[in-house]
């Protein structure tokens, strides 16, 4: 005997198909997050590529009013958004030039806010992705066990016996199985792919938080802060040095 998928449907009891249905829906969510993700991943590496070496070039020239209006521009931006947050804090006393390490304390305590809420937006949507990952199979085993019962169910009531009187079900109640694992697989992978990608931005922000807040403390008492920290975010955020464009 040969079914088809076809037939195979036709055969397939409510529950079973019910089983497809819910498979499909989460296929359908786990591929939709997937491409906003990479696409909203892309456009933070983008545009960090294009605002690094504007704001390097405002702290050369020592424009730290100009950096933070070019850090509140780029809002897609991973690391301009946290960089605002702490350029945000010192503008007033940046135009006064009467910057104190408790201002700089300040600005701490806002980069490390504005990073707590990027990495949050930067993980949305992962636990879907996770969710799918995990659960799939057994949304898919649990449409294969009720199959098989249907089947032996089937086979007692009509009191015939043998292989070929039940193949047909099981045959109907595995595919519910490998459904879940085409749902499963894509889903793990994805998510593996993207954590690995958050985790590669949130090391460049912290990065260059820890360079900005250096270089707001050195900048109190002289040069050396400016140009160091200049050096140090042009080597991590430009493009082709960065761990975002891994």
């Amino acid at each position: 005997m040969h079914l088809s998928l076809i037939d195979l449907w036709g055969q397939m009891a409510g529950f079973a198909r019910g089983i497809v249905y819910v498979l499909a829906i989460m296929s359908i969510w786990t591929l939709s997050i997937s491409i906003k993700k990479w696409w909203d991943l892309k456009s933070a590496q983008n545009e960090t590529r294009k605002f690094a070496p504007e704001f390097s070039q405002f702290l050369e020239e020592d424009n730290l009013v100009e950096a933070a209006n070019l850090s509140e521009r780029y809002k897609k931006s991973h690391v301009a958004r946290v960089l605002a947050g702490a350029l945000s804090e010192t503008r007033a006393l940046v135009q006064d030039g009467s910057v104190t390490i408790a201002d700089i304390n300040s600005a701490e305590r806002a980069i490390e806010r504005e990073m707590l809420m990027t990495i949050t937006d930067l993980k949305r949507g992962l636990g879907v992705l996770a969710t799918s990952g995990a659960t799939a199979p057994f949304v898919g085993l649990l449409g294969t066990t009720m199959g098989i019962i249907n089947a032996f169910t089937g086979m007692a009531v009509s009191g015939s016996g043998g292989l070929s009187a039940i193949s047909g079900g099981i045959s109907e109640a595995l595919i519910t199985t490998a459904l879940g694992l085409l749902v499963a697989i894509p889903a793990v992978w994805l998510f593996n792919y993207f954590q690995t990608k958050v985790d590669n931005l949130t090391a460049e922000m912290t990065y260059t938080s820890k360079e900005m807040i250096d270089y707001l403390i050195k900048n109190v008492s002289g040069e050396f802060g400016r140009s160091r920290f200049t050096r140090e975010f042009n080597t991590t955020a430009t493009a082709g040095n960065a761990p975002i464009s891994k």
